[in-house]
């Protein structure tokens, strides 16, 4: 397998994933970045080389997550020269906050941290920084693979244009992408799309190389192809060639490939890029510290289901946005109708059960986000690998974790997750 059959794929198949069996993972310590010394010397020795060849296997992963734009094609998100929204710290003990974990022991916030292979964390309360820490040589300039958390970027934008007029989710898909009148989205509606209730044949058998996961590595450039290979070469031209299987609308199914095909609409209705949308909409009116940038294919298609790659810091910000309504920095961001439909109302939880998820029990999805539906009414964006981004509006918290665990799917972890969650609200709330 090739690296980044996890950017924007493997996420599909590993987030939905049913809780992992028990397995032996290795220490924290034993795979931090400082203790392997990958790609440390000048050159690398044989020992040290991080590349396309060995990039996907663990622990070259977790050198890989913070410098994907060293293996793959990207194009740049730019923050623009407007002035830094600075965000005020009030940092606080938070980090020895003692809660119990998931199988009943004592922990703290610190602890849980660490042993999640975690990166990078930042815990804002109304607005500030009240808790940061970054490890594995990340810094708070440094940019992380976000995998799926991309598709949630994906979503508000698709609803943003919804609420404008230039996107109506009751049409077919085909009225902006016409190219896929042959395909499973020939007589699908956009809000199947948006909510992941399109029936479309997408199997994801990695051992099964004639799967459908196979063939859109293969067209993205997220694996080597094999040799004599004559099929397609970048993910539009994938698309077209994937069939309908089932009925649209029945029941939410985990799929990467709409994500790709919201943000081929997205495109159309806007007539702009998916990157230049991210920097003129979003990063350069919420006055991001640092770029980010976005894995391409062949013919420059961006990975909008999980190529997106940001810093800690920035990601914050745009957690708080969505806090505050949709606005920030002076800015309105998103339509306050988008968040509460997104957010308050939510996605259908009937149609959720069929995704086959008991970890998100009681969960709806709708617009690309995942809504908890608890007391405090958070929300959240999720990537393989534990990308967050967790907004939590009864306790005027956000929070942004970015790791590099060794087991991708979320229900090997969110046991525990939820657990730090709740302890991250009432320490705050303390």
């Amino acid at each position: 397998m090739h690296l980044f059959k996890k950017i924007a794929v493997v996420s599909a198949a590993l987030c939905v994933a049913q809780l992992a069996p028990a397995q032996t993972l290795p220490s924290p310590e034993s795979v931090s970045l400082d203790k392997l010394g990958l790609m440390s010397t000048f050159p690398p020795t044989d020992a040290q080389r991080v590349d396309l060849s060995n990039s996907y296997k663990y622990p070259q992963m977790r050198f890989a997550a913070q410098h994907l734009r060293e293996f793959v094609p990207t194009r740049n998100i730019r923050h623009g020269s407007a002035a830094v929204a600075v965000l005020p710290v009030d940092n606080k003990s938070i980090g020895s906050f003692v809660f119990d974990d998931d199988k009943g022991n004592k922990t703290t916030i610190d602890e849980w941290f660490k042993a999640s292979y975690g990166d990078a964390i930042v815990v804002l309360h109304k607005g500030r920084i009240v808790y940061e820490r970054y490890d594995n040589q990340m810094k708070p300039w440094t940019p992380h693979l976000l995998f799926s958390v991309t598709k949630s970027f994906t979503g508000l934008m698709a609803a943003q244009l919804a609420h404008e007029g230039k996107i109506d989710p009751n049409a077919l898909v085909t009225k902006y992408v016409p190219e896929l009148a042959g395909s499973a989205w020939g007589d699908m509606p956009v809000r199947d799309v948006m909510d992941m209730t399109g029936a479309v044949r997408f199997r994801e058998v990695y051992t099964d190389p004639t799967t459908e996961i196979f063939g859109y590595n293969w067209a993205s450039g997220l694996m080597p192809r094999p040799p004599g290979y004559q099929g397609k070469t970048n993910v539009y031209d994938f698309l077209k060639t994937l069939q309908k299987e089932g009925e649209h609308g029945a029941g939410f199914v985990y799929r990467t490939v709409h994500s790709e095909v919201l943000g081929w609409i997205v495109s159309r209705a806007s007539n702009k890029h998916w990157a230049d949308l991210m920097s003129e909409n979003i990063w350069q009116k919420l006055g991001m510290e640092e770029d980010a940038h976005v894995m391409v294919d062949s013919v420059g298609t961006p990975l909008q289901g999980a190529g997106l790659n940001a810093t800690a810091r920035d990601l914050a910000r745009f957690g708080e946005m969505l806090r505050r309504g949709g606005e920030f920095n002076g800015q309105r961001i998103f339509a306050k109708a988008v968040l509460d439909d997104t957010f308050v109302k939510g996605g259908d939880r009937e149609k959720f059960k069929a995704g086959g998820m008991p970890f998100r029990a009681g969960y709806s999805y709708h617009n690309q986000w995942w809504m908890l539906h608890n007391a405090d009414g958070a929300y959240e964006a999720s990537g393989v690998h534990g990308q967050m981004i967790h907004v939590n509006p009864a306790a005027e918290m956000v929070v942004v974790k970015l790791a590099s665990h060794p087991v991708a799917g979320a229900g090997f972890t969110h046991a525990m997750t939820l657990k730090a969650w709740a302890a991250l609200a009432q320490a705050v709330r303390q």
